[in-house]
């Protein structure tokens, strides 16, 4: 697939959501979350993530305002927090955020983590709100292939996207395989592993070998795996940097050799341990 700055990938509503986009999870409230959405959507991206728990929506929402980018351009991603579980609750926290970010709906609304015990009760909040035209796509995130299957005794609505942490050190391939099957696109967090690992050998290799920087090499990893890619970046260099990924390709030895370097390393908490 040849893979573009306005490539987008479609989803099991048929709502398209950009390739690429900029995380904003510990990206600070106030002037470095609206500087860093204005510096990505001056320079192309289409895609915001943001959740309630970062505690940026705000930011994001007046960035998005500011940028003088027609809103139906611009995607735009929120999250409900563990607290909020259960569907009046859900309901409420979305709105909440609605009203934070400033924006009429967004584009896509996940349940941020799998909570125990209400997760039936969270899913028809979610259906209820993408009837009701609030969101264009809902889906969940951190989902294990074991979430996702609990999620067909009671889902009438299919997730449209599992959000989870995925990079060569921690290559879920078992559920990128699950989730193509159940037509369930797989959007990768902390793609660049928080930079713990851009000095690791391999990566560094594999940089030196396609003039690039190792971060563009993760991002690009996961484009030709068929992720969307959401790093984090607050730096106006790492903004622009991230996007210089669609004039390269890993050659098919390269990409086996970084899948080979998987071992369940991870930088967030792990979503095996909720029931």
């Amino acid at each position: 697939m040849r893979f573009a700055l306005d490539t987008r990938y479609e989803l099991n509503n048929g709502v398209e959501i950009p390739c690429v986009g900029l995380g904003t999870w510990k990206t600070a409230a106030g002037k470095e979350t609206r500087e860093a959405c204005l510096t990505a959507l001056r320079a192309g991206y289409r895609l915001i993530d943001t959740a309630a728990m970062y505690g940026n929506e705000a930011d994001v929402g007046a960035a998005v305002r500011e940028s003088g980018i027609p809103r139906e351009e611009i995607f735009v991603t929120t999250k409900l927090w563990n607290s909020d579980h259960g569907y009046e609750q859900a309901l409420k926290a979305f709105d909440h955020s609605l009203r934070t970010l400033g924006l009429d709906y967004v584009d896509l609304y996940l349940i941020h983590w799998p909570g125990g015990g209400k997760r039936s009760e969270t899913w028809k909040a979610m259906e209820k709100l993408l009837k009701g035209g609030k969101c264009r796509a809902i889906g969940v995130s951190n989902y294990t292939i074991r979430h996702l299957q609990e999620m067909d005794s009671y889902a009438e609505v299919p997730p449209a996207i599992d959000q989870v942490e995925l990079h060569p050190y921690l290559y879920q391939r078992d559920l990128i395989e699950y989730a193509k099957k159940k037509d369930i696109q797989i959007e990768s967090y902390s793609p660049l592993t928080h930079g713990n690992m851009l000095s690791e050998q391999a990566l560094v290799d594999a940089a030196k070998k396609y003039r690039r920087q190792v971060a563009q090499v993760l991002i690009r990893w996961g484009l030709q795996h068929g992720l969307v890619e959401i790093p984090k970046a607050a730096h106006r260099d790492h903004i622009l940097a991230n996007l210089e990924v669609f004039d390269f390709e890993l050659s098919t030895e390269d990409m086996k050799a970084l899948d080979a370097l998987s071992r369940g390393y991870r930088v967030t908490w792990n979503p095996e341990e909720i029931p």
